[in-house]
């Protein structure tokens, strides 16, 4: 089993493909910074995965996208998941985002996933034609800011949406083949990302990286005939739709 994972060295994307490890798949991990990726490739490969390839990278640049997809080309015409995890969101009211924030956002959240979905959709068909019985998953780490609307997140919760609709797309496209996607939606994880939040909601109501591994974990489970295009998850509590 291949799967290629984004934003794997550290918070959801290092807990995803620490479980997919566990599980002996071979692994394709990016990032952007290279002894991260070192450090993420060793315990990986301790935790008993098949093989561990490493591409370093930053999802705005067109180059290291191709860099991406010319490492999994080369690696395998196969790949059974691609999990889209790396992601940049930073707080500011509409009024104030300034615009080269706003580009950034969406390029590494919105442009880089279809790229990268784009161009691994011959390896994921593939996936899909030679295990019918799974087919090919696409997981893609969205917001509940891409879902319900916050003061301050505006610029965030749109890239999210559109994340969420291009998910939506690819299930209406590709799903009858085999090859389906899920977008998941949080609030708040426990995670470096949200560590600027902590004076305002304590670390310990936040949701854990290991509820969104078991999803992760179900899904790619899951039979083809069933299609999850977005997966809500919501902080316990009086919350409403709030991150």
């Amino acid at each position: 089993m291949h799967a290629l994972i984004t934003g794997a060295s550290r918070g959801i994307g290092r807990g995803i493909a620490e479980h997919l490890a566990s599980q002996g798949w071979h692994l394709l991990i990016s990032g952007r910074n290279l002894e991260s990726l070192e450090e993420a490739r060793q315990a990986l490969l301790s935790l008993g995965a098949a093989q561990v390839l490493t591409v370093p990278a930053e999802m705005a640049s067109d180059q290291d996208l191709q860099a991406i997809l010319d490492a999994q080309s080369a690696w395998s015409s196969r790949l059974d998941a691609l999990i889209l995890s790396a992601g940049v969101g930073t707080a500011g009211t509409v009024a104030e985002y300034p615009s080269h924030r706003y580009d950034k956002t969406f390029a590494v959240d919105v442009r880089a996933p279809f790229k990268l979905i784009q161009g691994t959709l011959p390896a994921l068909r593939a996936a899909a034609a030679a295990r019918p019985e799974i087919g090919a998953k696409v997981i893609a780490l969205a917001s509940i800011a891409g879902v319900h609307a916050e003061p301050g997140l505006a610029a965030y919760g749109a890239a999210k949406a559109a994340l969420i609709s291009l998910i939506a797309g690819l299930n209406a496209e590709e799903s009858a083949s085999g090859v389906s996607g899920t977008a998941l939606s949080p609030g708040y994880v426990d995670t470096e990302m949200s560590a600027w939040t902590r004076q305002t909601i304590p670390q310990q109501s936040m949701i854990p990286v290991s509820d969104l591994v078991e999803i992760v974990a179900a899904l790619l489970r899951m039979s083809p005939r069933t299609v999850l295009s977005n997966i809500v998850l919501n902080r316990a509590g009086e919350h409403g739709g709030r991150a």
